[in-house]
């Protein structure tokens, strides 16, 4: 975002930055002040505020494009379901639609860690500015059991804990069709789709990194919108989108999930021909996927801690719905 541009005559009186809006298409106001603030636009070779009122004859020379500001954590009050704290850890049952904080393309308002940071002002600081207290995570649309570090000397022995895969985490997931074991284990390395770079793959070879999961199928779903598996999932390592690639590599996507091949919506099978009423709808506008189950030794006390939280309302309402015989 480069150019010169010159102040005629009646431009005289107007603010800068209301100015340098009408002369640059496609641009914000914000983002005219963020330029300015970086100092990132010259009025006759000179830096300028925002507010600097025109006399016209000027010459304003626009430089590059505006940074934007680094994102941060800082303290919200947000409501948390704690499972467990004290002095060295919490655990919280998560919502689904909560980021865990801040990233890439994710806004830094109504993180967990921004929650975290107004109930207990200070949190290990080995995850950096923008993680204190981070551990390990869950995706924005999952839901449920995470541990969080209150000091750096918890946040390290954690953090050992699940390298050396001393924690046993436990999700519930409800996938499309009907796994055909009753058990089983996913030994598929993961790494980054090149094509979607949102996504992750099973089928590419470089890049790789080990990724085991194990599967109990807890109840098989023959209803009226097909077939589903509710299945509990307990996986060895933590790699990103992990239990939803998994599955989804086995044919058998998490239901919500369409980012790995899942409908939007679930419509019953039409029968009857053209006199047959509107097929009825289903949908859920998250993944069916919570983390159920945690047991671990405290990190400092070494007892053995173990925590379980039930699904979610809107995923318990979703499988009733799922299983209601037609009216």
């Amino acid at each position: 975002m480069t150019g010169t541009y010159s102040v005629p005559a009646e431009a005289a009186g107007q603010r800068l930055d209301a100015w340098l809006v009408r002369q640059i298409e496609g641009i914000s106001r914000v983002r005219v002040q963020l330029l300015l603030s970086q100092d990132k636009v010259r009025l006759d070779g000179k830096s300028a505020r925002p507010s600097l009122r025109l006399r016209g004859g000027e010459t304003v020379e626009v430089l590059g494009n505006p940074a934007p500001p680094p994102l941060k954590a800082f303290p919200e009050d947000i409501p948390l379901q704690v499972v467990y704290e004290d002095d060295d850890l919490s655990v919280i049952d998560k919502p689904a639609g909560m980021m865990v904080h801040a990233g890439a393309g994710a806004a830094d308002q109504g993180t967990l860690v921004n929650a975290l940071l107004h109930r207990y002002e200070a949190l290990s600081g080995a995850g950096g500015e923008l993680r204190p207290g981070i551990v390990h995570r869950l995706d924005k649309q999952t839901s449920g059991l995470i541990i969080v570090a209150r000091n750096d000397p918890a946040h390290a022995r954690l953090a050992a804990m699940f390298s050396g895969r001393q924690i046993r985490k436990t999700y519930l997931a409800l996938v499309h069709g009907e796994m055909k074991h009753p058990a089983g284990t996913i030994n598929a390395p993961i790494a980054r789709d090149l094509q979607r770079r949102t996504r992750m793959t099973t089928r590419r070879e470089s890049g790789a990194r080990h990724a085991v999961s194990h599967y109990t199928v807890q109840r098989r779903i023959r209803s009226r919108f097909g077939a589903f598996t509710l299945v509990s999932v307990r996986i060895e390592t933590g790699r990103t989108h992990q239990i939803r690639v998994h599955l989804a590599s086995l044919g058998h996507p998490v239901v919500g999930d369409t980012l790995y091949g899942a409908p939007a919506r679930i419509t019953e099978p039409v029968t009857g021909g053209k006199s047959a009423p509107q097929p009825e709808t289903l949908a859920l506008d998250r993944n069916f996927l919570h983390a159920a189950e945690l047991e671990f030794a405290h990190p400092t006390t070494g007892k053995p801690l173990h925590f379980q939280v039930p699904l979610p309302g809107e995923l318990d309402q979703f499988l009733r719905g799922l299983e209601q015989p037609a009216a």
